[in-house]
């Protein structure tokens, strides 16, 4: 990931910003290797430099070494400009300075200590992504300060060997230049390149915000029934998610409730809900007098033929619920359902039978409807596995034993306030959410 420095570059595409951050990031690199090597050369100067030399060029190093050291920390203690670029050449200059004006007390253009002055070029052009023509520049101004300081300060020189040496070094600069201008064409490259998929990128995520909002739409929160009062919550894993629910009263006077959970999460698990809502919603309101397997049926032929169409491999695990006055009948594949019995302050469970949606084709001899009597008070808890499968830093799944207890406790409390206990507790257990957590509760008025 880039940093929001860079994150706003790409965004207004401005490639001399990033190149001056890239130049600026990179200069301290050069620095230090200025301050690392030009000292450890002293090494080699006690080996093979005249007795007389050492003490004087061991003196131009710690020189050198101070000024590129101050230059260090003033690179870090600035931020990048339009003029970083100047670094560059006052290091450049400063290395080249100490090494040519050893050649001269070496001799002049005789000496072949002239090389390191191939290292500066060759190291300077091959790690600062600045533009081909300063790469030029800085070569030039190299090779132009050897020329005039041995020129007029160094000793009597053979013709063959200068002639030699600017051959080597003006090719060393052409060879410079010449990577440089296909590195600073494959960085400009990668920006733009950047620039297209941070765009792409945020139009993406553009869209799956508008399909989260659209799902999350579809979703119910607080809702006063009949003779019930019910909330739930949904927290996806991920931008859109792949659990269900859905409260409903239909035009003809019918209460359902329903939850799910399509395999996975992300955009693919989103509209197979989105497709199990559209269905149930339909179905219910079309046909009265329907029992909860009748509906499972038809959905699971819709489901299973659209997952086929899709060509995924996802199954929905769902459970469909009719309240009626004094109790409910349900049907479906899901988690257990919760119940809180008022009258003995105690948690049930309901056990959830059948098979799951998008499996097989025909569910007619999987599913079967069951009734359960509810009394005033009483209140039914359904959730997702994304809470019972929250895992804490050991990797210690949250539980349905955990869930009963805090259900339990929270069960005469408002009925918004049981689901937003639940979810503060599961959000203080787990390390990280991994899958989708939807939580609703029911309570019998």
């Amino acid at each position: 990931m880039v940093d929001t420095q860079e994150e706003s570059v790409f965004k207004t595409k401005d490639f001399k910003t990033f190149l001056n951050g890239l130049i600026h990031q990179w200069l301290k690199t050069l620095t230090i290797i200025g301050i690392t090597l030009v000292p450890l050369f002293g090494i080699l100067d006690y080996f093979i430099m005249p007795t007389e030399l050492v003490t004087r060029f061991w003196t131009y190093r710690f020189i050198y070494s101070t000024i590129l050291l101050v230059q260090y920390f003033i690179i870090r203690l600035s931020k990048p400009g339009k003029y970083s670029f100047v670094h560059v050449y006052f290091a450049s200059a400063l290395t080249s300075l100490t090494i040519v004006q050893m050649t001269v007390d070496l001799g002049g253009f005789n000496a072949s200590y002239y090389q390191g002055l191939n290292l500066v070029i060759i190291a300077v052009n091959l790690l600062i992504p600045w533009k081909p023509v300063h790469s030029a520049i800085n070569g030039m101004i190299t090779t132009g300060m050897y020329l005039i300081m041995n020129y007029f300060y160094g000793m009597e020189y053979n013709i063959q060997i200068l002639i030699s040496n600017l051959f080597f070094m003006i090719s060393t600069v052409i060879i410079a230049v010449s990577i440089n201008y296909l590195r600073h064409n494959l960085i400009k490259k990668e920006f733009e390149l950047r620039a297209e998929l941070k765009d792409a990128r945020d139009a993406l995520w553009g869209e799956m915000e508008i399909a989260k909002r659209i799902q999350t739409a579809l979703l119910p929160e607080q809702i006063r029934l009949k003779n019930y009062e019910a909330y739930a919550t949904m927290l996806p894993a991920d931008e859109v998610g792949g659990d269900y629910y859905d409260i409903i009263e239909t035009s003809h006077g019918e209460t359902w409730m329903a939850i799910g959970d399509v395999s996975g999460h992300g955009v693919e698990s989103g509209l197979i809900m989105m497709m199990t809502h559209t269905c149930i919603y339909s179905l219910i309101n079309q046909r009265r007098d329907l029992m909860p397997s009748k509906i499972l049926e038809n959905v699971n032929y819709v489901i299973k033929e659209n997952i086929r169409r899709l060509d995924v491999s996802r199954y929905v695990t769902l459970t469909v619920l009719k309240l009626e006055n004094n109790h409910f009948i349900h049907s479906g594949k899901h988690q257990d359902i919760i119940i809180f019995r008022a009258v003995k302050n105690l948690v049930e469970t309901v056990p959830s039978k059948g098979t799951w949606i998008g499996i097989t084709d025909d569910l007619r001899n999987y599913l079967h409807d069951e009734k359960v009597e509810m009394l005033p008070g009483d209140v039914l808890l359904l959730y997702t596995d994304g809470l019972t499968e929250a895992e804490n830093d050991q990797n210690e799944m949250y539980g349905l034993e955990r869930l009963v207890k805090v259900f339990e406790k929270n069960a005469r409390e408002p009925i918004k306030n049981i689901i937003e206990n639940i979810m503060k507790d599961v959000a203080s257990y787990q390390k990280v959410q991994n899958d989708d957590i939807t939580v609703l509760a029911c309570r019998k008025l």
